[in-house]
């Protein structure tokens, strides 16, 4: 099985976009927030209940600043491009960004991933997404094993690397399509994920997502 590239955040931005496609991922991936009835692509969290945005290590920026909507991109991305979106908290993100994507994309492959799960779900009437279910601490990780052993197994699950067990990657393997890993940005990182049976990887080096183009795993 040939392991899947994914750019880490390389849809909220169109320069990094065409920065991911030069480098040969397979997938872009892009946060999704709904911010005053928009679904904005950024990274960044409100900074409630100021009027700014924040990011760990970055400036603030006024909410007022215009970000990239999730319209811009679906009209920027390459026809062959697989998009995943990582629909950013609780609420009504999901149901709007499904009808923003019914509306403009309705033959665009999807992955669709949350810590949120049940964003998640209001895609299940697309048949082109793929529902990913994301984990990011152990009590996540718990709550995912028993979601995938029951009859709603999701397509695949998205784990931060310091998850990663051999032992709980072939469980989770046994039962989904895809098993992606985050936090990969060195080839020492990305010859461990591999060992420990991934079979995508998120990155932000153009040069990890080159390696991770050649790898395959059993």
């Amino acid at each position: 099985m040939r392991v899947l590239a994914v750019a880490h955040r390389a849809g909220n931005d169109l320069d990094a976009l065409r920065a991911a496609t030069a480098a040969g991922a397979d997938v872009v991936e892009a946060d999704v927030h709904r911010y005053r009835s928009r679904l904005e692509v950024r990274h960044s969290k409100v900074l409630r209940p100021l009027p700014y945005l924040w990011d760990a290590g970055e400036p603030l920026t006024s909410t007022r600043v215009p970000q990239l909507q999730l319209t811009a991109l679906l009209a920027a991305l390459p026809p062959d491009m697989t998009l995943m979106l990582d629909l950013k908290g609780p609420g009504a993100v999901g149901p709007h960004a499904a009808r923003a994507v019914l509306e403009l994309a309705p033959d665009r492959t999807l992955l669709v991933c949350s810590r949120w799960w049940p964003g998640v779900e209001a895609f299940a009437g697309l048949p082109q997404a793929r529902p990913l279910l994301t984990a990011r601490n152990l009590a996540e990780l718990q709550r995912l094993r028993r979601r995938v052993r029951g009859r709603r197994a999701p397509y695949g699950v998205s784990l931060h690397r310091s998850l990663l067990r051999p032992a709980v990657v072939a469980e989770l393997r046994e039962r989904v399509e895809l098993v992606l890993t985050w936090g990969v940005d060195d080839e020492a990182v990305l010859q461990d994920v591999l060992r420990r049976g991934v079979t995508g990887v998120i990155s932000s080096s153009p040069a990890v997502l080159a390696q991770v183009r050649g790898c395959t795993v059993p």
